[in-house]
Parts: C-alpha cells; structure tokens; sequence
C-alpha cells in the first residue's frame, strides 16, 4: 500500500468525505515552486431572473440543485430523501444529498471518497463517473453505475447514506452505462441499461436498453440479456442516444423511463409500458413526457436541453420528478452546464407526464406537500479553513497519488508542483462549482514564486483545455499579476498571458477576484491591502460554457498553485 494511504491523508467519516492533511504532513519532493497559502476563499452568486421569477413562501425556483450537476437520480427511504448525480472525473465524486422537502438539499458527503475506490488518473475530465442510480432496499443503499475509461459498470453500497460506501463490484456483464437498479415486489433484483444494438447499428447514435436479472447478495447477473428497447420511441425516425433509462412500477404495471435525443438541445425523456418486467414495453402515444426542444429560441431566461429524469412517490401517493436541463445566456451556451431540476409528475389513463408538448420548464413551482427542510445550497459563503477537513463539496481533478494540500489554523496551503491543470494526473487544484450565472469568488494569497513559470492562483475550469488562470507568477521581469487564458488544443499548456501588472516585492498578501456575468468576466486585484483594480474586464466568458467544450460538466472555481517544470539544480 503507498505511503500516502498509510499517513492516513485521506479518511472517510459519517459528516466529511476528505481529510485535509494535517501541519505536520510530510512535504513531497520537488517542491521549487514553494507553497502558496490562502487565507479564505468566499463566492457570492445571484441570478438574472430571481426578480422576474420570486418564490412565495408555498412555491420554490428551479434548479433545486444549481450548478453542474447532472443526470439526477432520487431514492425515498421513509420521511428523508436522497439524490446523487454524475461527477465524471473529479474527486471525491458521487455527491450524496439529503433533503426533507424535495426543495432544500444539503450534501451529506461523497460516495467516492478514497483514492482506492476508482483511478481516474489520465483521463479526460468528461470520463469517469457517468449516469449513476441511487436505489435503497432492506436497510441498506445501492449506486450503479459506469466509470467511463477506468473500468466497467459498478455497485457500490452502504448502510447509512453519508458513508462510508464500499469498494467497487465490477459488472462485466452489463455491456453499455446508464445502469439502473430495479428490484420488484418479489425481492427480483433487474440492471437495464444502455448499450449497443443487436446487430450492427442503422445509424447513428442508434441504441437499445437491455435487461437482465441481478442477485443483489452475490453482485452477479443471472440468465442472459434481453434488448427491451430498441433505438428508441420509433425506430423509423432513428431516434438517437436512448439512455439514462430507469424502471418503476405503478398500479401493477412497469414503466421504464429513459432519455433519448441526445444531451444537448435535442434532449427529452420518453415512457414505455409492460405488463411484464421482461416486456416487451410498448411506448407511450405522448411520447415525449418532458423536451424544451420544441420552445421558440430568444425567449426570455430559457431552460433547455430537459431530459435524464427519475421519479420518487412520496408517501401521501404523489409522483415528482427530478431531471437535468440547462439555464442558457446566449444561444445553447451555459457556464453552469446541466443543473438538476424538479416538477410533478402527472398520471392520466395510465401514463406519466411530466410537461405538455410546448410549455415551458417553470421557474417557479408549487411546493410539494412536505414539511418545510432547513435551507440548502447557499448563494454566499466564505470558507476561512478552520477545519482540517474540507467541506465535502470541495473537489479535486481525478484522483490524488499524493498529498499536496494541508488546511485547518485559518489557511489552505497548496504545495505547486509540476502537475498542470492542462495534464492528465491530479494538479494541486481545490474548487467548487459555480451555481449561478452571475458569481464572484474571491481569495487573500501568500505566495513567492521562485523559478519562471511558477504560479498560484484562482483558476475559473472548464476542462484541460478550456480555462482561466488568474494570479500570480514568476516571469523573466520578475513577479506578475496575470490572467492566463486557454482556449482549446493550440493553446500553450499554461494558456495565453492575456493582461498582467508588475506585483512587485511580494511580502503582503495579494488578493484576487473573478467575477464572472454570463458570458463575461472581469479580474481584479488588490495589493497591500489597497483598493481593487480590474487588470481585465469584459473577457470572453464563453470559453467555459460545456456547449463549446464537452457538454458534460460545467464551471468550476478554485484556487491553483504550480511550479516550474525544472529538475532538481533548476535546469529546464
């Protein structure tokens, strides 16, 4: 076992999923960039449309969850609810939460949260953890699910919600992602599951949704396959990418939900029926039961790209819904990428819908009939590192080999090391996700760098390719303030210095702020305590929108620190 597991860096507990290490850490090696501390980091986030769209005290706004949390699944387990979502490959992933009201959700901790869980190590950060299904039975949780690259379909499990989850059980007969877990009145557990067609495939994007029974205790399948959708609602239209597909059972009979048209713009969610859990399933003649698809563009605060919903049934019998869509600012384009989203779920003779053909997602909904939660994701905070544990929504890009960070005392210290957030291993990176479309995160530095190239900072992440760096670095005229921007595979790895300022003398501590609107960004800084200056504003924000990069995730906001690519006597 390495070293790193036995100093016990990382440990899971029932209320955090990452130990931060602690002062007296041992340092790794090669540490010629030094260590870059930060006093606090702080968000403040609000949204364009909260005064066209104000909620009384019986309505809440959609998303319930914002920000770059997609492909939601829920699970009930008496009063208390539970949500999981796709966390691709930043660590820990998996977020677990937790609600009372549906509305209201307050993350418990990460599913995954060891690093010998799952090894996300070179991957591209849209692999890794797909379309997860969170399901309970006889007292104890169940995740399926597909890392994407690192391995196969999985399933994990635990007897409380916030942890700790087992290690993974690999399901190498479940051929495809998007597993789900069903098990029916008769204790039969069944996956379903995207995979490929029978045969060769008609065109493109053309799939199918499997079956197969499962044993629960052993964690293997039983009999064979059976293909129970094939391409999707009709085959004749070629419909594309039917996915994310979940079975429920309602009033003796088996529904399987499931998207089809792809993630972006095209998105949906369809319905089939059955008699039988095996089928056939035959679809519903309103299919689709959600899609903004076919909404007019330019209308005013948009949602999009509606589809990979689940359904819950509360106690007094009543349907909802949970499912990604997007918030757009300009054409397709959202920094927040795939947020999840919540609406009732109607049944009329026999069949769910979630929204007519036509109508709009709401901002504002009626609550559900559920007693008030405390309230959940906050659109300001201030982490002043008092704990030598992290917050469990703190996260990382793929998994740790090392330990590279200690906090607690009033500080985060990140040691910069030759890991690029350009790379494909685990840079020295801790951020969070942006959850509105207007935001600013702020953050008090201490840092010298030592050798050219060496920096730390604030980095605004999208993915390898697709950032801004903005803080402080070593150049051939000494310190600088800079904003570095990547854009795409041309850029050089540590982006395009696109605006900078002398820093000079570096004994104070520095401040930075990205305050990012929409499709738009300003970097700002203060020195010594001084008034704040704005070293670039009005920059293209739309490189970090998922449209234009992979879809998949969205913004992330956090603190960086990198050294040189030197050897050991400087020498590059």
């Amino acid at each position: 076992m390495r070293a790193w597991l036995r100093t016990g860096w990382i440990a899971s507990s029932l209320a955090a999923t990452l130990a931060a290490a602690t002062a007296s850490a041992p340092t790794p090696a090669n540490d010629a960039g030094g260590e870059a501390t930060f006093s606090w980091v702080s968000y403040d986030g609000h949204d364009p449309e909260e005064q066209s769209f104000a909620a009384s005290p019986a309505e809440y706004r959609n998303p319930i969850i914002p920000g770059f949390q997609p492909d939601p699944s829920i699970v009930r387990v008496g009063d208390d609810f539970y949500l999981t979502n796709s966390s691709f490959a930043f660590f820990p992933g998996l977020p677990i939460y937790h609600s009372r009201d549906l509305v209201n959700w307050a993350q418990l901790g990460n599913a995954i949260d060891r690093p010998g869980q799952f090894n996300f190590s070179g991957l591209g950060i849209a692999r890794g953890i797909f379309a997860p299904t969170l399901r309970w039975h006889e007292g104890r949780f169940y995740i399926v699910g597909t890392c994407v690259d690192c391995g196969s379909s999985f399933i994990i499990s635990a007897e409380n919600a916030a942890g700790p989850w087992s290690d993974p059980v690999w399901l190498p007969s479940v051929d495809g992602i998007d597993p789900d877990l069903f098990v029916d009145d008769d204790g039969r557990a069944w996956i379903a599951n995207n995979g490929a067609p029978q045969g060769p495939p008609l065109y493109a994007g053309h799939r199918a949704i499997w079956l197969q029974e499962f044993d629960l205790k052993s964690k293997t399948a039983r009999g064979g396959r059976t293909v129970i959708v094939n391409g999707g609602v009709d085959i004749l239209r070629h419909p594309i990418w039917i996915e994310g597909p979940h079975l429920i059972k309602h009033d003796l009979r088996y529904y399987l939900i499931a998207a089809e048209g792809g993630t972006a713009g095209g998105h949906s969610e369809v319905v089939f029926r059955s008699d039988r859990v095996r089928g056939p399933y035959a679809p519903a003649g309103a299919n689709p039961i959600l899609t903004q698809r076919d909404l007019e563009s330019g209308r005013a605060f948009p949602i999009a790209a509606a589809g990979h919903a689940d359904f819950v049934q509360l106690a007094d019998g009543a349907w909802w819904s949970v499912f990604l869509a997007t918030r757009p600012y300009e054409a397709n384009l959202s920094n927040l990428g795939r947020e999840t989203f919540l609406l009732p779920v109607t049944w009329r003779q026999g069949w769910p819908q979630i929204l007519a053909p036509g109508i709009p997602v709401p901002h504002v909904v009626r609550r559900p009939l559920l007693p008030r939660g405390p309230t959940g994701v906050r659109s300001r905070w201030r982490d002043r590192f008092t704990s030598q544990r992290l917050a469990p929504d703190w996260e990382m890009i793929r998994t740790p080999t090392e330990n590279w960070y200690r906090t607690g005392n009033g500080h985060l210290t990140l040691q910069a090391r030759a890991a690029s957030i350009s790379g494909g291993g685990s840079p020295s990176f801790l951020g969070k996700r942006q959850r509105h479309a207007n935001a600013i995160v702020s953050t008090e530095l201490r840092y010298v760098p030592r050798l050219q190239g060496d920096r730390a900072g604030l980095v605004a992440f999208a993915d390898e390719r697709h950032y801004y760096f903005f803080g402080l670095s070593q150049t051939l005229q000494g310190p600088k303030v800079m904003v570095a921007l990547r854009n795409g595979i041309d850029d050089p790895i540590a982006g395009r210095v696109i605006a900078s300022a002398d820093a000079g003398a570096r004994k104070e501590p520095l401040r930075l702020r990205i305050s990012v609107r929409g499709g738009t960004c300003e970097f700002s800084y203060a020195l010594a305590g001084g008034a704040w200056l704005s070293l670039l504003s009005d920059a293209d924000g739309r490189v970090l929108a998922s449209e234009t990069t992979n879809q998949f995730t969205g913004a992330i906001l956090g603190v960086y620190a990198e050294r040189d690519r030197a050897d050991a006597h400087g020498r590059r």
